[in-house]
């Protein structure tokens, strides 16, 4: 333990210093008896590590688990939980892990959907990076960007750049609870989508560790592989520590406002018109639709006041009946608590709570919809779809304006000109026994809207991440990329070649890997 303490500072210089970074790659051989922890105790302090063995183990794994499905004894969970504080520990991490033969998941949020940022769908030696130590924040508002850990959730980083400006602002994810490296990796859009569009091509820098265990930044990385990391998946193309993002101006004052429908006030005649409308309204005005039961609520933000928004609506969307009563008038800051909680009573409190007890069983999916739907789809949807027994919530966020105008290959996130909305499916139980309803709910539903949504390939937004559109088959240590392509063309379309290709630049071996990790593509010259 003496030596450990006495080689601290030179380890963590080494991790610093690029000569150091070299040798990383390397992978020198194991010391006589020693193991995969024996080497990560070496230059990770013992107390940021747990393993299955240890009394802490359960409560750590579990603290950011946020589906209950993925709780459950016969999931296949890591050997180890490591939780780093400083870069160095996560470059340490993976040299162990190459070095030994363990595979490295990184979990930020806790959000992946289909849990695969902490377990396995198969038997295999692998430890979690849990970045939720690595949380911090810097605002530089007169430079209007901001560095951020991918272990902070996105409440963390809203209320930090709230501090810095009121009227700054990060077009990422409604939820505050979701962490900012899945967010990021993945695409991440929310109320600004129609302003900003996503958060990743908001993003102009990183902190990414490689399969080699050396640090990285945007020069040193190249343009191919910064493009992958900003909306090609988390994990796929090494670990990234921090973000820089650019902050984007918002007015002093939004104004939200949140209607709800039911099928006898006409939703469906409204819905039917909305589908129309929400693509091609102006980017400062947001209407999307949350549908649960025979009722749509539309939610909506816009980037101004009441005064100025109810002649709009009168105007582009009369059908909806929206008057000044619905307004609410608040900051940029205020609508997220409000948005996603329905009050802004503890701003503070809500944006920096790291104690969501909500976990239910889940079950999500998604869709990309081009064409209006038929009337008669919508009569299905609210009248025989959303009450049957195990229904769920639909939510419907509108297109148009920025996200759409930015071209499909400008970053891994391809869905962009024409998308009129994209659909979320959502199921939620509360008992391990009661899913049978709700997860035949969702394969149902989910083929009775393929003939009305996208096709070849129907498609499907990343950060909804969904196991049924098929996974990596390993073939002599590697994920193939003809397996890989069935679900990853759905995700990226044509941006997925470009994705694999890179992946076999960076990550040849396929170290990085989950069951739906970008696979290898190796190009032959």
């Amino acid at each position: 333990m003496a030596n450990s303490r006495a080689l601290a500072p030179v380890l963590l210089f080494c991790a610093l210093a690029s000569s150091c970074e070299v040798a990383f790659s390397y992978f020198p051989p194991p010391a006589a008896k020693e193991d995969f922890l024996g080497c990560l105790v070496k230059e990770i302090p013992p107390r940021l590590l747990y393993a299955k063995s240890s009394p802490a183990y359960p409560s750590v794994l579990g603290q950011t688990i946020r589906n209950s499905r993925w709780s459950s004894p016969d999931n296949v969970k890591p050997l180890y939980i490591i939780t780093p504080t400083n870069t160095s520990h996560i470059q340490s991490a993976v040299v162990c892990g190459r070095r030994y033969n363990v595979r490295i998941r990184v979990r930020s949020g806790g959000h992946d959907y289909e849990g695969l940022s902490y377990r396995s769908l198969q038997p295999e030696n692998f430890a979690v990076v849990d970045l939720n130590k690595m949380r911090a924040v810097w605002v530089d508002g007169k430079a209007r960007t901001a560095w951020v850990d991918s272990g902070a959730q996105l409440g963390e980083l809203y209320y930090a750049i709230s501090k810095a400006s009121r009227t700054l602002a990060f077009p990422a994810g409604v939820c505050p609870t979701i962490g900012v490296g899945g967010n990021l990796a993945g695409g991440g859009f929310g109320m600004l989508l129609r302003k900003y569009g996503i958060a990743a091509e908001n993003v102009i820098d990183v902190k990414l560790v490689d399969a080699n265990g050396k640090l990285h930044d945007k020069k040193s990385m190249g343009d191919d592989h910064f493009w992958a990391v900003r909306g090609g998946g988390g994990e796929s193309f090494g670990i990234v520590v921090a973000w820089q993002v650019k902050l984007l101006p918002v007015p002093p004052t939004v104004t939200i406002f949140k209607i709800p429908k039911s099928v006898s006030e006409g939703a469906v005649d409204i819905i039917n018109k909305w589908q129309l409308v929400a693509p091609q309204l102006p980017a400062d005005l947001m209407i999307r639709i949350i549908a649960q039961g025979p009722k749509a609520t539309f939610e909506a933000m816009y980037l101004g006041t009441c005064k100025t928004l109810t002649p709009l609506m009168q105007s582009k969307f009369p059908e909806l009946g929206m008057n000044p009563s619905h307004c609410n008038e608040m900051s940029w800051i205020e609508s997220i608590p409000f948005v996603h909680l329905g009050h802004r009573d503890s701003v503070e409190d809500d944006l920096l709570n790291r104690n969501n007890t909500f976990k239910p069983f889940a079950e999500y999916k998604s869709d990309y919809v081009y064409e209006p739907f038929p009337k008669s789809v919508w009569e299905q949807i609210f009248g025989t779809w959303l009450v049957k027994p195990g229904a769920g919530i639909m939510i419907f966020d509108p297109y148009g304006a920025t996200i759409s105008a930015t071209p499909e290959s400008a970053t891994p996130f391809p869905h962009r000109k024409g998308v009129l909305f994209n659909i979320q499916y959502v199921n939620y139980w509360f008992a391990p026994g009661a899913g049978a309803a709700p997860l035949s709910w969702s394969k149902e539903i989910y083929n009775y809207m393929e003939p009305y949504v996208s096709k070849n390939p129907r498609q499907a937004y990343a950060n909804y991440r969904d196991i049924d559109l098929g996974r990596n088959e390993v073939v002599n240590g590697v994920s193939t990329y003809s397996s890989g392509k069935v679900w990853g063309q759905k995700y990226f379309k044509g941006n997925f070649e470009r994705l694999a290709i890179t992946k076999g630049k960076v990550d040849r071996t396929d170290y990085f890997r989950n069951e739906q990790s970008i696979p290898p593509l190796i190009q032959k010259y």
